[in-house]
């Protein structure tokens, strides 16, 4: 049976959550300018500057062909020797004015979205004051929205040594190592940060997901409300030229979050998050013409849940993605929803205290609740094939449980998936607005299998036959499959979700997951990739027009 999620993976890191918002500053591109502008004025301020670098330049080159034409033969004279102090201030003058002048450009262009131009006026300002400090700032956000992470990093920690006592750098570099999986690492800065400022809530924030995935709930949950209480709703920086459509996106602190900011284009919608599990109905929500509901794992976020429904009493916008849907998505929830729709065959599954399975009678248990071995256990509310392991017999189940985390474990039945050539195959198929979109098949020699690490890239073979699933998925699943999935969709409910699956010899769906927790990856520049990029513009394409549909009908 392959791995049931891959859903979260991009890069390694995991799915959206409320703390990238607040474990990370406010946005960076906000600091050199201390307010918010529409794009016309940023666009008219950005060629004043333009403006005054040149007149910069040419007034430098006038005075220094003027000290030139009236320099006396003799460098020993005391004028020419004057007329070079006065040249050697004015070029300070002029490196200091530059260095202002392509700082606040640099971070204007940011804003806009204008990548490439602000990168080459922060790294122009690297070349003439290597320390500054908004500068470092700056190009550390760029490269790491960028997904330069390694060199954004580097940046940060540059930065440290010119600024150890600032607070926003040492949070920034936290951030960057909880994104690389250094949970200690970013811990040192957080601590460091609140030694400066004991009530910098992003600093908090950082601090309760360096201590969670350390290990240290007690101690992360000062933390945790110290971050959200304090941000209860966080604006996004929008780039766009047009008046924003506003679209408030609800977001669990604790993670579990669906990936749907992703589709939310920072040139066309302007984003406001509300953490709804510190939801305070007397915090006013902002104007919004959207609520998306981001909160995706209700395995983990129920609290986050229960709050998005009481947020929902408060504004009368269209909701993509009810909580009252999510709610009934859990794993254990949606084996026994879909063990009823016709041509889906689901494992059998519960979730059970870990002391049911160290006890000695743990086979007893395991068999009254209809387990044989192999069978999978693991740790709820992990993506990406974190803490998942196949067990084969009941003496190994008591090495995995020492592998696992957590109080609770979830036990789930191995439904073998492999074709007659030896090979698991996992098929995703995406659910956008009441359509089913093929998104890929991961083809691999291992049970647990994610499309990034499955035996694609080395294999034109497999390449060829996800091809074909992509052009021609009734024809490669069948139409029993395909209304299966319908069934699937329908019985869900979701406005946003995917479906991940294999397929037994009778042609019927072998269910590993349905949610809406599916991260859309868009494929890298290699042309191996080429045949992919039709089908995943399409699913981007339905989620955009699903979003532009939704906003429009709030009139």
């Amino acid at each position: 049976m392959p791995s049931q999620d891959d859903n979260c993976a991009f890069e390694a890191a995991p799915a959206f959550d409320a703390g990238s918002f607040c474990s990370t500053p406010e946005p960076c591109a906000t600091y050199a300018t201390g307010e918010l502008l529409s794009w016309e004025q940023k666009d008219a301020l950005v060629r004043r500057l333009d403006e005054q670098l040149q007149a910069l330049t040419d007034k430098l080159e006038q005075i220094e062909a003027g000290v030139r034409l009236f320099q006396p033969l003799s460098q020993e004279d005391a004028t020419a020797r004057r007329l070079e102090t006065q040249l050697s201030a004015l070029r300070g003058q002029q490196r200091t004015l530059e260095v202002a002048l392509r700082v606040k450009r640099a971070t204007l262009l940011a804003q806009m979205g204008r990548s490439l131009e602000a990168r080459a006026d922060y790294l122009k300002v690297a070349e003439l004051d290597p320390t500054n400090r908004l500068n470092l700032i700056g190009l550390g956000c760029l490269l790491a929205a960028t997904g330069q992470r390694r060199a954004a990093r580097t940046v940060y920690a540059e930065a440290v040594k010119y600024h150890p006592d600032d607070v926003v750098i040492r949070v920034s570099l936290g951030a960057l190592m909880l994104e690389e999986a250094d949970a200690a690492g970013a811990r040192a800065h957080y601590e460091a940060a609140l030694r400066i400022n004991p009530e910098y809530p992003q600093a908090h924030g950082g601090m309760y997901y360096a201590l969670t995935r350390l290990g240290e709930p007690d101690a992360a949950e000062f933390h945790h409300r110290k971050c959200f209480e304090q941000q209860r709703v966080i604006p996004t920086l929008y780039k766009g030229k047009s008046p924003a459509i506003p679209v408030l996106l609800m977001a669990s602190s604790v993670g579990g979050n669906a990936p749907l900011e992703k589709f939310l284009d920072d040139r066309v919608f302007q984003t406001y998050v509300g953490v709804t599990d510190f939801y305070d109905e007397k915090t006013p929500l902002p104007a919004h013409r959207l609520v998306m509901n981001g909160i995706g794992d209700a395995d983990v976020a129920a609290a986050a849940l229960a709050g998005a429904e009481h947020l929902l009493a408060h504004t009368a916008a269209r909701v993509i993605n009810a909580p009252a849907a999510i709610q009934g998505t859990g794993r254990c929830d949606v084996a026994r929803r879909l063990s009823g729709v016709p041509g889906v065959v689901t494992p059998r599954m519960v979730t059970l205290p870990r002391e049911a399975l160290a006890a000695p009678d743990s086979g007893a248990t395991l068999t009254l609740h209809g387990f044989e071995f192999p069978l999978l256990v693991r740790t709820p509310g992990y993506h990406i094939g974190e803490h998942f392991l196949r067990v084969e017999s009941l003496d190994e189940l008591p090495i995995a449980l020492a592998q696992l985390p957590g109080r609770d474990l979830t036990v789930i039945e191995y439904l073998e998936a492999r074709g007659r050539d030896g090979k698991a195959r996992k098929y995703r198929v995406m659910m956008i607005d009441g359509q089913l979109y093929p998104l890929h098949v991961a083809i691999s020699s291992d049970w647990k299998i994610h499309y990034f690490s499955a035996e694609m890239a080395e294999s034109p073979a497999h390449r060829a036959e996800d091809a074909e699933f992509l052009s021609n998925m009734s024809g490669v699943l069948g139409p029993a499959a395909v209304a299966a999935l319908d069934g699937i969709q329908k019985t869900l409910g979701l406005d946003y979700g995917g479906v991940d699956f294999g397929l037994n010899e009778k042609g019927e769906i072998l269910l590993f997951e349905a949610n809406a927790t599916m991260v859309v990856i868009p494929p890298d520049a290699d042309s191996r990739w080429d045949y992919r990029r039709p089908a995943v513009e399409l699913v981007r394409s339905a989620v955009s027009k699903m979003l532009m549909d939704r906003a429009k009908g709030a009139f």
